[in-house]
């Protein structure tokens, strides 16, 4: 039976974010050598730009229409969402669609997101911690921004993350900008801890506008605005989750999980 892979992001429109997406890719290979892989960006308006650029990539809609065309028989979508929010709800149930459709695969899954389980958030945090930079003393701060789905109940992994840190190490936090933990929220917990210093840093797949405008933007509002405003030093990351192999082997587990029921 013929086998295939659809990788599912949102997308990006930022060339160097891309990378991200290229090592994940290689490591999908490396992990199911022979498995036909794909491509989908669930937002139609990267997809738009990106077009009018002149590459153009399919909704997961149109990728797996494709491979039902093309005669593939068992399908295994990745999420590369960090939460199971709407975004992943809406593709789970599209993708189960192409299940039940006269004519459709005969068996597809849907691999879990980075954050599923708490089991996922003690491997995410402790490989979180393990790409701070070295030079950050315990006095120092870190936040990871998070993208943040304020109208989802899966917002609430990100405030969970923030249970877990302090059995690590202090003075690490995860914040998002759509969403709650917020920055506002812990600034008093940066004054009250006498915090000088406050490494930023994405918790998101790729470092894309998101992370270029909101966290490392030059506006009043971005994230590093408003920390220099509260007289704290900034140091920034540009690097998402999606370019370090150790979070990236987290979404990989979780797709050898879902082949293994084709």
């Amino acid at each position: 039976m013929n086998k295939a892979i659809v990788l599912v992001t949102f997308g990006t429109s930022v060339p160097e974010a891309q990378k991200a997406y290229e090592r994940i890719e290689r490591q999908v290979r490396e992990s199911f050598a022979g498995v036909e892989i794909r491509w989908a960006y669930s937002s139609r308006t990267i997809r738009t730009k990106l077009a009018k650029q002149g590459t153009r990539l399919d909704s997961p809609e149109v990728a797996l229409a494709r491979l039902m065309a093309e005669n593939y028989t068992q399908v295994a979508v990745l999420s590369l969402h960090t939460i199971p929010g709407i975004e992943f709800h809406q593709l789970y149930r599209n993708a189960m669609l192409f299940g039940k459709m006269s004519g459709g695969f005969e068996r597809i899954v849907v691999a879990r997101p980075l954050l599923s389980s708490h089991a996922d958030i003690e491997r995410v945090t402790r490989a979180l911690l393990r790409i701070i930079p070295k030079q950050r003393k315990a006095n120092e701060a870190v936040i990871f921004m998070g993208h943040g789905s304020k109208n989802h109940p899966s917002d609430a992994l990100y405030a969970a993350m923030n249970y877990a840190f302090p059995d690590i190490s202090e003075n690490v936090y995860v914040a998002t900008v759509q969403g709650f933990p917020t920055l506002d929220g812990l600034l008093p917990k940066l004054v009250a801890g006498g915090v000088g210093k406050v490494f930023l840093l994405p918790f998101m797949s790729v470092a894309g506008e998101h992370v270029r405008n909101d966290m490392a933007g030059d506006k009043s509002d971005s994230w590093k605005s408003v920390l220099l405003k509260h007289g704290f030093e900034c140091e920034i990351s540009m690097v998402g989750t999606a370019e370090y192999p150790q979070i990236v082997e987290i979404w990989i587990d979780h797709l050898r999980e879902a082949i293994a029921k084709l």
